[in-house]
């Protein structure tokens, strides 16, 4: 067991910005490391066992855990003034749910799970949902745990939640700022802040004013001239890479087992890097995250992060904006991007999106079909989830057909909604 007081050295020196590189910080790198370490195993274990719990959940769930990078732990020291071994969240497990109703019935199922253990128990619960974080208007519920003497944050989110802190982190990118960590204009950040109001006023299906659409738009347009002068050196160029996912999925273990995913995301051009299938021993996984950590500089824009999860095809929807940044001509997206249809267009993945976006582009509708090998291979063979999303589409009527398949004219005005 590491002393309390070298950790919080570690953590004093490692922070100091201003400090020359010496043996101590040396000495110290290593003390960060192990400690850091100390997390992994107990998170993954309580993972693992709600990953087991919310197999008789009977609502769609995703769930991911991440070690919290070195870069991002150092900036959270220097910015709250805190010590390293108060930190509560280098070890995070998330879990994203439908509707905020969903996030309510998960805490009560949760806490009798907790009660049934005796290796972990619920520390504290901080509920964020309904007013927000006062700093970003961040939204969640958080439960800290301690795990056999480890403190770990479980993260619960709805997909509108979500959606929100993908938001940000999007516009963070091509930005250039970190604005969960209040970095930028506050014009840009106090829009964020009236951006997540606005979308838990939908969630909670209270009819958005018309002067508060009209000020958020404006707040909207403020931010977005900002972005655009201060952030004109930021050549993003980004892609959302979908065809990664099918191939880290060929590199999966055992349905079940829970996998340690290496992610590198280069904030110069928005586009994910490389990715790397890292296993479950501790010892080797953490090595290699410091590793790539040590190729990958925060100085030269790069961002390393250690994600672990039983199914990879989950990561897209807990980190998303690792893998690329898709609309990049703008930086902030329109009241008919992110606020009207929200609600409705969460009930749909973005590999359903992107099928309906291309049949009604390409005007596939009612006797104007299109076989099924053909949108599959060729106008959507970047859609990973196809099979699955295309299936979706077909419930709720939107595609029609068996052979070829086209849009249901009758469902013009819904699907409308979605696209």
């Amino acid at each position: 067991m590491i002393p309390k007081s070298k950790i919080d050295k570690a953590g004093q020196v490692l922070s100091d910005r201003d400090r020359v590189y010496d043996e101590l910080s040396l000495e110290l790198g290593y003390v960060f490391d192990e400690y850091r370490k100390m997390h992994l195993e107990p998170l993954t274990k309580i993972t693992l066992e709600i990953q087991s719990w919310l197999q008789s959940y009977d609502r769609k769930y995703y769930i991911a855990q991440r070690l919290k990078r070195k870069p991002q732990i150092l900036r959270k020291l220097r910015r709250l003034s805190v010590r390293l071994s108060q930190l509560q969240d280098i070890g995070g497990c998330r879990i994203i749910v439908d509707k905020n109703s969903d996030v309510d019935d998960l805490i009560r199922y949760i806490r009798v799970k907790f009660s049934e253990i005796g290796y972990a128990r619920v520390v504290r619960e901080t509920d964020y949902r309904e007013l927000g974080r006062d700093d970003t208007g961040y939204r969640a519920y958080h439960m800290l745990l301690d795990v056999s003497g480890v403190k770990i944050e479980l993260q619960l989110r709805s997909q509108i939640q979500h959606y929100w802190s993908e938001s940000i982190e999007r516009t963070s990118v091509i930005y250039g700022k970190r604005l969960k960590e209040k970095e930028g204009d506050d014009c840009v950040i106090e829009y964020f802040k009236h951006f997540s109001n606005a979308l838990f006023a939908i969630e909670s299906r209270h009819e958005l004013p018309r002067d508060v659409e009209i000020s958020l738009q404006e707040k909207r347009i403020r931010a977005e001239d900002v972005i655009s002068r201060e952030a004109n050196s930021v050549n993003i160029g980004g892609h959302v890479n979908s065809d990664i996912v099918r191939t880290m999925s060929e590199c999966e273990g055992v349905g079940g087992q829970l996998n340690n995913w290496i992610l590198v995301f280069d904030w110069n051009d928005g586009n994910f890097v490389l990715w790397d299938v890292v296993g479950i021993n501790t010892d080797d996984v953490v090595s290699s995250y410091i590793r790539y950590e040590s190729d990958f500089l925060e100085e030269d824009n790069y961002e390393v992060v250690l994600i672990g999860s039983s199914d990879i095809s989950t990561v897209p929807h807990t980190h998303s904006h690792y893998f690329g940044i898709e609309h990049h001509n703008a930086a902030l997206e329109g009241m008919e991007d992110s606020i009207i249809g929200i609600a409705m267009r969460s009930e749909l993945d973005i590999g359903a999106r992107r099928i309906l976006r291309t049949m009604k582009t390409r005007k596939f509708w009612g006797s104007n079909t299109i076989k099924i090998s053909t949108l599959k291979n060729h106008l959507c063979r970047n859609v990973a989830t196809f099979d699955a999303s295309l299936i979706l589409l077909q419930k709720k009527g939107f595609v029609v057909g068996s052979g070829p398949v086209s849009l249901d004219i009758k469902m013009s005005n819904e699907i409308n909604t979605f696209v």
